[in-house]
């Protein structure tokens, strides 16, 4: 008794609608296979199929996957989930039928199989049970980018694909923080993803496409494409930024966006950050700190030294008033003894007062630090500097004695430097006339970076000379709880509630 030889499935990408872009392999396996199976709404038209019509023989056995809901509703118990999942589950069944009859399936997708493709559900039922060859094809991404005639990415930008259904705030900030993207499924989702563009600031850039290498193809800016007329096969492109001519602006029309770095490289910045950091013409900043900008193209790097503030917040507002789009570089949160102030200080100025100045924030070095360790600031406390450059140390101290009195967690920033050795000391002997020799401190050197290190200390044991420039040191109130956690790991954290009086 002979055994029955069980069929096999194609997945087969037919491209973007173009026959003509079908592979040649492609071809092969739609005319050789004994049964042709494509997805539709319940109209019954098929994408799918008429752009393989030319190779369908007469004796082809076509099995329509008809779906039971597109975007309307449903009174599916489960739902419009459960009713797509009982959708596959039957279609795929209807497939390992003839396959099982030992016949050769072929799944039409559009596009490419495995790229947003109604194939990959079938490929997910029925791979592990049969042999299965899924032939790649061109996606609606390379043939929008071909048909505008502009590269999608180049060099070490970064492309980002994003489906048109995500919430609005989420498609805003991916937006703002790559360099090319595409944005898919388009239709009833076009006036969110315009509005993401438009809040991203990346609508001028955007380009439309709609049907690509289909009849009825439209190409157009995004921006002035109306929205009643979008299809869901349509695609908003953002192409790459090499070599694209900047948007010229008026001289009026610079300005200075200060931003927030983070502690330290680029896992710490916002996606808003990075927005900005991609648009700006120049950008201005303390050489340390611009090191970790990436360098693009075509923009401007104006690098100087830790001790120049105001230069520096002199030079971006002169660049701005000429017409860039300037952004300063700030390390941490710009607006936590950073060049936020330094900036708005100098802006404040009459030959500036025409030029818009925005402040991003980043994550600061009291919030990384306390996280690495715990929750320590998980109560009220304080941010103070000892820094005595900008302000003498007597007044320092008496905010150092006010907060320590009040029993609030202190946050110390710029605690030592070469020229700055003595401060550390003093304000340990200092905060030892109200706290505990036994309070906790948090030493954090370098957080986020490669020689970070974060440890905890008594307070009458704290060292000044392990302190540097790098260093911030937060200071338990009497309320802070020092505890040893899983694996021997020091964790510092401060009741939410303070014991009533």
């Amino acid at each position: 008794m002979t055994e029955q030889k069980t069929g096999r499935l194609y997945g087969v990408g037919l491209g973007p609608g173009d026959p003509s872009l079908m592979t040649l392999r492609a071809v092969e396996v739609v005319a050789g296979a004994d049964v042709v199976a494509y997805h539709s709404a319940r109209h019954g038209r098929s994408i799918a199929r008429s752009i393989v019509a030319g190779h369908l023989r007469a004796d082809h056995i076509e099995e329509a996957l008809v779906y039971p809901v597109t975007t309307e509703t449903t009174d599916h118990p489960g739902g419009y989930r459960g009713a797509l999942e009982d959708f596959y589950t039957e279609a795929a069944a209807r497939l390992a039928a003839h396959l099982d009859a030992g016949r050769t399936v072929a799944v039409l997708a559009e596009g490419d199989p495995m790229f947003y493709g109604s194939y990959m559900h079938m490929h997910k039922r029925l791979a592990d049970r049969y042999p299965t060859e899924v032939i790649p094809g061109v996606t609606s991404v390379s043939a929008a980018a071909a048909r505008l005639g502009t590269p999608l990415a180049e060099g070490e930008e970064v492309l980002t694909i994003l489906p048109g259904t995500l919430p609005e705030e989420e498609l805003t900030a991916r937006l703002a923080g790559t360099d090319a993207a595409v944005v898919m499924k388009l239709g009833r989702t076009f006036p969110t993803v315009r509005r993401a563009f438009e809040a991203s600031g990346r609508l001028p850039e955007a380009r439309y496409v709609e049907r690509a290498t289909m009849a009825g193809e439209r190409l157009g800016g995004l921006a002035e494409t109306d929205a009643a007329s979008v299809p869901y096969f349509a695609v908003a492109v953002l192409p790459s930024r090499v070599g694209a001519p900047r948007p010229e602006r008026a001289p009026d029309g610079g300005e200075v966006v200060v931003v927030g770095t983070g502690p330290a490289g680029p896992l710490w910045l916002t996606p808003e950050t990075r927005g900005a950091l991609a648009a700006a013409d120049d950008v201005v900043g303390y050489t340390t700190y611009l090191d970790r900008v990436p360098v693009r193209p075509g923009q401007a790097r104006h690098g100087s030294d830790n001790k120049v503030e105001s230069e520096r917040a002199e030079f971006a507002l002169d660049l701005a008033r000429r017409g860039r789009r300037v952004a300063v570089v700030s390390g941490g949160d710009p607006g936590v003894f950073a060049m936020a102030t330094a900036v708005l200080e100098v802006a404040a100025r009459q030959e500036h007062a025409a030029v818009p100045v925005r402040v991003l924030p980043g994550v600061t070095a009291a919030n990384a630090a306390a996280a690495r360790a715990g929750a320590p600031l998980g109560h009220d406390y304080a941010v103070l500097s000892l820094s005595d450059r900008l302000k003498p140390w007597e007044v320092i101290a008496e905010r150092l004695r006010a907060a320590a009195s009040a029993d609030l967690v202190l946050a110390l920033y710029n605690p030592g430097s070469r020229s700055r050795t003595w401060q550390v000391g003093k304000a340990r002997d200092l905060l030892l006339e109200h706290r505990s020799p036994d309070t906790p401190v948090i030493v954090a050197r370098d957080v986020g970076g490669p020689a970070e290190s974060v440890r905890t200390v008594r307070l009458a044991a704290l060292d000044p000379a392990e302190v540097d420039m790098r260093t911030l040191l937060i200071v338990g109130s009497s309320q802070t709880r020092w505890e040893q956690g899983p694996g021997g790991r020091q964790v510092v954290w401060t009741p939410r509630r303070y014991p009533e009086a």
